[in-house]
This record gives C-alpha cells, sequence and structure tokens, in this order.
C-alpha cells in the first residue's frame, strides 16, 4: 500500500515539474515576444523642448509607432524630419491634412474647413489665438503641424513664407507618438476635437505589448514557484500516507 501511494505522490512531483516547465514556457515566450514585438513596432525618443507641453515636456521620454506618413489622421502627435526645419527629429501635432483649410482664430479657436476644434490639450489658461495663423489650403499630401505650445512651438506658423506655406510632406513622417514612457505619463489623450472633420488614428498595439510583457513576467514567475510547491506537497502527502496508524 505504502508503494503505491509513494508512486503516486512520485507521479504528482513530475506532473508538477512538467506543468511548471510549461508554464515558465510560455512565459518566456510572451516575455521574449513581447519586447520583441515592441522594439520591432516601437521607437524611442527624447523630446528636447517645451514646445508641445502639457502633453510632451522637455526630457520626457516617448515611445512612437513606426508609421507610413499615408496613415497619419487629425490630430495625430507625429515625429518627422524636415530639411528646411534644420534636417532634425521635432515633434509636433497634425491640425490639418492635405485639402483642408486651416485659419486661427474664430471665438478664441483653431478652425479646419470652417469648423472650430475643441483644443483640451492647449495649456491651461491659453487661448488659441496666442498664435495668429492666416487662411492656408494645406496643399494634398502635406499636413499643416503646430505645437501644443503655440506662443513658442516653432511649427508651421514659422514656416509659412516658405513653399507651400509651412507644410510638410507626409513622406517626412517617421513616426506617431502614443505613449509618454518616462515619466510614466501613459498613453496620449485621443485628438476628439478632430472627430466632426473624420476619421482620427486608433492607439498602436502598445497596451498589448506591454500586456504580453506583464503576463510573460507572471507566468515565469509563477511557473518557477509551482513546481518546487507542488514537489514539496507532494512529499508531503506520500509521508502522511506511509505513517503507521496510532494505536488507540
Amino acid at each position: 500500500m505504502s508503494r503505491t501511494s509513494g508512486r503516486t505522490d512520485e507521479g504528482h512531483g513530475r506532473l508538477g515539474s512538467v506543468l511548471s516547465g510549461l508554464i515558465v514556457a510560455l512565459g518566456c515566450v510572451l516575455f521574449l515576444g513581447g519586447f520583441a514585438w515592441g522594439a520591432i513596432v516601437y521607437q524611442p525618443y527624447t523630446v528636447p523642448t517645451e514646445s508641445m507641453a502639457p502633453t510632451i515636456k522637455a526630457g520626457d521620454r516617448i515611445l512612437a509607432e513606426r508609421i507610413d506618413g499615408s496613415e497619419i489622421e487629425r490630430g495625430d502627435v507625429v515625429v518627422f524630419k524636415q530639411e528646411s526645419w534644420g534636417d532634425t527629429l521635432i515633434v509636433k501635432r497634425v491640425v490639418a491634412v492635405g485639402g483642408d483649410t486651416v485659419a486661427c482664430c474664430t471665438d478664441d479657436k483653431l478652425t479646419v474647413n470652417g469648423k472650430k476644434i475643441d483644443e483640451p490639450y492647449l495649456p491651461e489658461g491659453q487661448a488659441a489665438e496666442s498664435t495668429q495663423i492666416p487662411t492656408v489650403e494645406v496643399p494634398e499630401g502635406r499636413l499643416f503641424l503646430l505645437g501644443d505650445e503655440r506662443s513658442g512651438s516653432l511649427d508651421s506658423t514659422a514656416h509659412l513664407t516658405e513653399a507651400f506655406n509651412g507644410t510638410v510632406p507626409r513622406s517626412a513622417v517617421k513616426a506617431r507618438v502614443d505613449a509618454v514612457a518616462w515619466p510614466m505619463d501613459g498613453m496620449l489623450p485621443r485628438p476628439t476635437g478632430f472627430e466632426t472633420l473624420g476619421a482620427i488614428s486608433s492607439p498602436g498595439p502598445l497596451r498589448l505589448v506591454l500586456a504580453a510583457v506583464v503576463v510573460g513576467a507572471v507566468l515565469v514567475l509563477g511557473g518557477a514557484a509551482y513546481g518546487p510547491i507542488a514537489q514539496r506537497m507532494g512529499r508531503r502527502r506520500g509521508r502522511t500516507r506511509t505513517e503507521p496508524a496510532g494505536v488507540s
């Protein structure tokens, strides 16, 4: 009888080790796969100026999804490089796309195609009218960009005298900003003020990437702990079953 119990407990211990190994393996796949996925899809950048404050402040570390410029919509915060703007990586918000007419201001609000745009991302107390914009027709295939800190941003308004009225080509876009990684402010709010003009972008897969990494880490730690616990419990059951019965 004790031999059968010992074999059963040994089998339980082996099953626990197998399950532990499978859980750890799955966790490693999710953890490492999440990191690899994130590295392929996202590029980190450090923002050097306050031109996008308070959405993004100087020194913030952002995560930007590598994306084709043709996929950019109004309201997106993008990383781009334009030779006439200094040929360096710049972060601004797209407020108008090819075919739009943009101006500022009507009732203290930016207008796109004659519609007033709510911009909750502007600094508190700063009205859109802090930057005056003459009526600009955005050429097809190009973008009109502004900083959220309008009073000090070197954006399309600083390049109005250049060709194409200060706009940049979609091909200049390198990535779309999804989140501020450090300090950990999280995902950027959706630019809902532009919904009346058409579609706005959906967030990239950053939440899924983070979920894969977190779940993977939990499975690795949990699986590693489960094996020894299962073996220890099996040994305890085995000792209990083989103890001689007491004399009453």
